[in-house]
């Protein structure tokens, strides 16, 4: 299956989920590891500390931003956030999917409308949830149907992308096809701590089936060598990058 176009840096789809509490290592292990990875992601940790100071700081890296803020309001509403947020140019900008396609269709439109718009990214069911905690909220859906049901609202509304969990990338893609750009948090090295990620994979499996960015952030950043753990994960997805 042909994959989505990715924004990531000389189509390495490994982005760094950089989320520290100091902006000056953020900088520094961001210019190390650039040579290893193809995007940085910064979310609610990194940017409600940092706000666009630390954001533009981490720009000038020059490799592409996914600014994952999970926006989840009103329609009106987060289209405003959306045009404030484009103005940053992001690569990739994140709301829910579950703010229904009315709210999704809003954002999609408000991102057309900047400069440089960022690709809308619509998030399904978060990677630390699992079917027994949608039963707990009284939804009667297994993890993969309500994926795939977020999924098709998503797309719907003129998503551009979409986040889901490794375990639904091979029916997703089977659904989707290959212009939706899948992008997979839960990513777990063999024998890294799944923490509080319940539906994990390891990078070489996760982008084999067909993800097209691979969002990691502790395995990395808590590693010994966090340089050697980056490119240990880009070597490692080498010999499934070559055509893509």
């Amino acid at each position: 299956m042909t994959k989505a176009v990715s924004p990531a840096d000389k189509n390495n789809p490994l982005f760094l989920a950089l989320d520290v509490s100091d902006i000056d290592l953020a900088v520094r292990t961001a210019n190390k590891l650039k040579p290893h990875i193809g995007g940085i992601k910064l979310g609610m940790e990194f940017f409600y500390n940092f706000g666009t100071d630390g954001y533009e700081r981490i720009r000038e890296t020059g490799l592409p931003i996914f600014l994952d803020l999970k926006l989840y309001d009103i329609p009106a509403t987060v289209s405003a956030a959306v045009r404030t947020l484009a103005r940053l140019s992001p690569a990739l900008l994140t709301i829910h999917a579950s703010g229904g396609i009315e709210m999704m269709r809003a954002a999609s439109l408000a991102a057309k409308e900047a400069d440089t718009p960022p690709r809308i990214v619509a998030v399904g069911m978060l990677t630390s949830l699992e079917d027994a905690d949608l039963e707990r909220e009284g939804i009667p859906q297994t993890a993969e149907i309500r994926t795939r049901h977020l999924a098709d609202n998503a797309i719907e509304a003129g998503m551009d992308a979409f986040v889901c969990s490794p375990k639904e990338i091979t029916p997703l893609r089977e659904r989707l096809g290959g212009d939706v750009l899948l992008i997979t948090p839960g990513i777990r090295p063999e024998g890294a701590k799944a923490n509080d990620q319940k539906r994990t994979m390891t990078p070489e499996e996760a982008y084999r089936l067909g993800a097209d960015i691979l969002v990691i952030g502790r395995p990395i950043l808590h590693a010994g060598n966090p340089e050697a753990a980056a490119r240990e994960i880009s070597e490692s997805l080498r010999p499934h990058r070559s055509g893509k």
